[in-house]
């Protein structure tokens, strides 16, 4: 999937848009959208009535008329009595449907993450989508606040040319024909000679900051790791390599960003404060118009000359905004394909897979997702209930890939898998997933709502080895982060507590007592096989023979030793 910056922005950003504004949420969507556009069509009255009162509130002064003057004041007064409240209430609209429109979006997005194992496909084999988690928070959030924002800006902008065009007519005709020359001129000048090219720097921008960032992430997540190896002088110089490009990135923004598109959009909206003077001032010397005219055709021209400079004015937010909508998009286009391995192995062999409440292959032959290497060729067997089966073999050797196959995560090849439901089943990676949460909701995790008391947690804490770790972290409802605070062998006890808390069918683990001592290794598969669930291990240990009735081994030139 090729991520492409280019200016055909809007296709991109209604395919987004459309799912809030075209789905379940449009009514109230559209409702408050509308209420906006009264709340605006208010205002712009209001704008034009203070523009006006403001111009005879001059024309007052100069003709030194005492009693208009405290007349036009109290005009004033009274229109922005109505004028604040109004754009208060215009404000806190807009910012809450900004704020509707992001949770439903991001929980659509999320949803479609997680669906059909979305978020390992994009991570396992897409990683030219970089940095999901910067889309999902910061580019959704910018997708929202940022597209109604500019929605509401060019209907304001309309509206208000509608309005002040009428004023600026009745003063001056010859304003209005120069403003629209001058306007159209500096518009087609901004999007060609700097449209492209920023929208890329943008792109590029965000993209360096995510991987800065992340990079910072992972030092902090494998902070001991790194300690040990003594890796700090590695690890600082690939963050400051990182840095360096958001840096070297950022600067060439900078040059054309505050530079040169700067240099011209100053000059350019510079021209508009004195060019309505120069036109009427020979009108209001000869006495054809009053002196507060002068400052009545000022601001309409202001007001209609920004609202038709909209895109020179805002070119800097609008090319950001276009490198996150082509973030955004990318993003969702691979969300919508039903997974990244059926992308690729269309008109390409998969393995079937057929859900009958036992677990087994028929003439197995597994390849890695690109088709590029075979792993093992012709694996026939079928594992009895409630006993174990062992896999062993060298490292490389297609072990762990066995198992992302039965879990459905690959499907790369040709043959069957049967297994059952895979809510019958439990996979046990060699690294526990350990989520931040309570000790309870560590303990029946993956389960949503497992009901289950302190005493029976108790008991299993003390089956696995970890009778104290309730009262040395303040009980079963005490929030901490786990991986952090709990050692390797004491994550993969807990990974087994799991098993008998949740009680599923069957269970797979993938070196899941690596750092565990051989007593506690023991232990766990004791208590394992009187729960009578059926598993399949893979491991290196020979004392994990022990506990299992069955054994295959992969060997380095793809064939497999089946040994009971």
């Amino acid at each position: 999937m090729n991520e492409k910056v280019n200016l055909n922005i809007f296709k991109k950003f209604w395919n987004i848009a459309q799912l809030y504004w075209l789905g379940k949420e449009k009514k109230g969507a559209f409702t408050l959208l509308i209420l906006l556009g009264l709340l605006l069509i208010g205002y712009t009255q209001l704008s034009v009535l203070l523009n006006r009162n403001q111009g005879e509130l001059i024309s007052t002064l100069a003709a030194k008329d005492e009693a208009l003057f405290w007349s036009a004041v109290r005009s004033f007064l009274t229109v922005l009595v109505i004028y604040v409240p109004l754009f208060a209430s215009f404000s806190y609209v807009q910012s809450k449907l900004g704020l509707y429109w992001r949770k439903w979006l991001t929980e659509n997005f999320l949803g479609r993450y997680f669906a059909n194992r979305s978020f390992y496909q994009l991570t396992a084999k897409y990683k030219e989508i970089d940095n999901p988690d910067q889309r999902i928070s910061e580019d959704i959030r910018g997708f929202t606040q940022d597209s109604l924002l500019f929605l509401l800006v060019v209907v304001q902008s309309v509206l208000q040319v509608i309005a002040f065009s009428a004023v600026l007519w009745s003063i001056s005709q010859q304003l209005v024909i120069f403003l629209l020359v001058y306007a159209i001129a500096g518009t087609i000048i901004t999007t060609g000679v700097f449209g492209q090219k920023l929208i890329n720097l943008n792109f590029a921008q965000l993209k360096k900051e995510a991987n800065f960032r992340f990079g910072l992430v992972r030092v902090r997540e494998n902070s001991e790791s790194i300690a040990f190896y003594q890796g700090e002088k590695q690890e600082e110089n690939h963050l400051k390599n990182l840095f360096n490009d958001v840096y070297q990135n950022f600067n060439s923004l900078i040059v054309w960003q505050e530079l040169y598109l700067g240099l011209f959009v100053n000059t350019f909206e510079f021209l508009p404060y004195v060019i309505p003077a120069i036109v009427v001032a020979p009108s209001v010397l000869s006495g054809e118009l009053e002196v507060g005219k002068v400052s009545e055709a000022t601001g309409a021209f202001a007001r209609v000359f920004f609202s038709l400079n909209i895109i020179v004015s805002r070119f800097q937010s609008l090319t950001s905004f276009a490198a996150g909508v082509n973030r955004l998009s990318t993003f969702s286009e691979f969300l919508k394909a039903e997974n990244e391995i059926n992308i690729n192995s269309k008109n390409k062999p998969t393995i079937d897979t057929v859900t009958n409440g036992k677990l087994a292959t028929k003439e197995l032959t597994l390849q890695t997702p690109n088709y590029q290497n075979t792993l093992f060729n012709n694996l026939s067997l079928e594992l009895p209930p409630q006993q174990g089966l062992l896999i062993m073999g060298s490292s490389g050797c297609g072990k762990s890939s066995f198992l992302r196959a039965i879990a459905g995560l690959w499907n790369s090849g040709t043959g069957v898998i049967y297994r059952p439901e895979l809510e019958e089943m439990l996979f046990l990676p060699q690294r526990p997933y350990m989520i931040i949460g309570t000790l309870r909701q560590q303990l029946t995790y993956p389960s949503l709502d497992k009901s289950i008391d302190d005493q029976e947690l108790q008991d299993i804490l003390d089956i696995v080895n970890l009778g104290d770790l309730a009262t040395r972290f303040g009980g079963f409802d005490v929030e901490k982060d786990w991986g952090e605070l709990l050692s390797l062998g004491e994550q993969q006890r807990v990974a087994f507590a799991r098993i008998f808390i949740n009680k599923p069918k069957y269970v797979i683990l993938d070196e899941a007592t690596s750092a565990l001592d051989i007593d506690n290794e023991a232990r766990l598969y004791h208590h394992l096989t009187l729960q009578k669930i059926t598993y399949i291990s893979v491991g290196h240990r020979e004392s994990l023979k022990n506990y299992h009735q069955s054994m295959i081994k992969f060997k380095d030139d793809k064939s497999i030793a089946v040994e009971n």
